[in-house]
Order: C-alpha cells, then structure tokens, then sequence
C-alpha cells in the first residue's frame, strides 16, 4: 500500500494538531476524514461559535470534518465507520473509547508532547518548563486502554534552553511533531515498526505527571527559591500566566499576572514576597535565597507592559506587597 492508498483518520483541535495535519496534506497522504472538538460558544452570550483551528484548516482544504459531542455517540460511530480508515492519527485531541482507537486495521496512534513515560497527561509542555528539565522531546505511540501508556513507535529529544518559556517549546516541538507523525506513518506502511512498552522506561526514573492546569495552578509561591519561581512564570508564561496579588494598604487586592523575568540570588532581611523598586526602573520581588526582577507583567484590566510603563502608572507606599 502506497501513501495515496493509505486511508487516514486525523484526530485534533488546537493549534498544536494543525501543523501535523498540514504536512499530511501536503505531503499527499490521504486523509479521508478530520475529526475534532464541536465550536466553542464565545462572546457575551454565547452566540459566536468558534470553530477549532483544525476544523479552519480542514474546512480550508476541502476535507470531510465530524465534530462529535459524544465519542460513544452511535450515529457518530457509523460516520467513523463509513470512513473505512486504515489508520487514525491523534494529535492534542482527547481520550478515546476503545471502540474508537480500536476501530482501524493499523490502529491509532498519538503524537504527545513529552517524551513518554514521563508527563503523562494534558499539560505536558508546561509542567516540564515550570520542572527546570532541560531537555524534553515529542512521542509517537500506539493508543490503548489507560491514558497516555501505549507501547512507543519513536521519540525526539529536545533541549530546553534556560530562557526559553512554554511559547518557545511548544513552537518548537509543534514544527518537529509534523516530522515525527510523518515518518511514523511511512514507517508503519513500510513495516518497519518497532515499539518498546512504556514499563521498560518505567522503571529507570520517577515519573512526572502533567495535569491539567487551572487558574488556582498559576498562583506563585513566594516562599520558593529564585529559581523555583523564575521556572515557575517561565512554564506558564505568555499563557496562561503565572500570577500573584498585589496588596497594598485598605485597598482590595489586584491580580497580577507576570510573563517574564530574571534572577538575582542574594541574600536578604525581607519576608517573601516584599517588593523592592525604586519605582522607575526595577520592581523586584524577594524570594527565599534573592529576587526576582520583573520585566514585563499585566494588571487586572490592563494590556501587559514592560515593568518601565508599569512603574510610571502606578503609585507605591512601603505597604505594597504580594501575596
């Protein structure tokens, strides 16, 4: 069977899966049917719909799109069925029933952003960064019944700079997954597959989690060292934000949310989370072993600046802090 013959199912929904998906199209891989997340209501009441970025994609392609609510959904399942694939491919979509992965004579297989075993789960980029690893990588594996625990196809390693945040990995590992997924197909129409049981790598280091994070996850912990919270605001960072509140005197406290900044160990009398700045040029946060100089932040109902602009729009007393 060539790659034109070959009939593939693709399986995602944000930005993340559209890369994969458009080297399969551009390459000439046949793919008979899209499948990916209903349109998200947005606006004020809800009467927008927005449409996933890899449904815009496939619509702009011309191919068949199913946007099922239910997975289990009979009707949905006889669409899937009538799509006769031979292999189905899942990028960033979600968990999938058995009788769904299980439905194609090659199987299903999923790209994932971490190399597996470790940071099973739906935030796996972040959590990696927000950890200080150095390196991480992408997957292609086989699915099966638990959750991010089939046997692997491949795997490429990548190193994570000190500077760079979540943007910068995700982008990176988003441009190599459209590598992987194709030489993962080519691989299995040539029989060339060779897979290794997550167990065996199980067993050489504790495992990370990844799961997902919710607003409550992004709270910063002051009582942390420099480099705990530096990584911290680099993991979450531009979205969606590591973020603390600011107090200052009677006033309600305001949320903050911080993209970027830098370390400074020293040594220091303040309790964490004093702020120290000469309130035009530096903001500084203390920590438990030094600061953490800001460099760019956004308050509650304001456009994110550079500390600069934000120090000249805001107005201190020695009771500002945060928490």
């Amino acid at each position: 069977m060539n790659k034109k013959d070959l009939r593939i199912v693709y399986m995602g929904t944000p930005e993340f899966a559209v890369e994969s998906l458009k080297r399969l199209v551009e390459g000439g891989y046949n793919i008979v049917g899209v499948i990916t997340m209903p349109d998200k209501p947005m606006g004020r009441h809800g009467s927008v719909l927005q449409p996933s970025p890899v449904k815009q994609y496939a619509v702009s392609q011309g191919l068949k799109v199913l946007q099922p609510e239910k997975l289990k959904d009979e009707q949905f399942l006889a669409e899937l069925r009538e799509l006769k694939a031979d292999l189905q491919i899942v990028v960033a979509f979600r968990m999938l029933p058995e009788v769904v992965w299980n439905m194609p004579p090659m199987g299903t297989f999923n790209l994932h952003a971490s190399l597996l075993p470790q940071y099973r789960g739906a935030a796996p980029i972040n959590w990696a960064v927000i950890n200080g690893d150095t390196e991480t990588g992408i997957t292609t594996f086989f699915l099966k019944h638990e959750i991010d625990t089939g046997e692997i196809i491949d795997q490429v390693r990548v190193p994570i700079a000190d500077t760079d945040n979540v943007e910068i990995v995700y982008n990176r590992l988003m441009m190599l997954g459209g590598d992987l997924v194709l030489k993962t197909v080519d691989a299995i129409l040539d029989g060339n597959v060779k897979t290794t049981p997550q167990e065996e790598l199980a067993q050489i280091e504790e495992l990370r989690p990844a799961p997902k994070i919710f607003k409550e996850t992004c709270r910063i912990d002051w009582t942390q060292g420099v480099k705990k919270v530096y990584d911290f605001v680099r993991g979450l960072s531009p979205y969606p934000a590591a973020w603390t509140e600011l107090h200052q005197g009677e006033q309600a406290p305001v949320m903050l949310k911080i993209f970027e900044t830098e370390k400074q160990y020293c040594s220091h009398n303040y309790q964490p989370g004093s702020i120290d700045t000469d309130k035009k040029t530096y903001f500084r946060i203390a920590t438990t072993d030094g600061y953490l100089n800001i460099r760019s932040l956004q308050l509650a109902g304001k456009k994110r600046m550079e500390v600069t602009d934000f120090l000249r729009g805001y107005r201190f007393d020695d009771s500002t802090y945060v928490k």
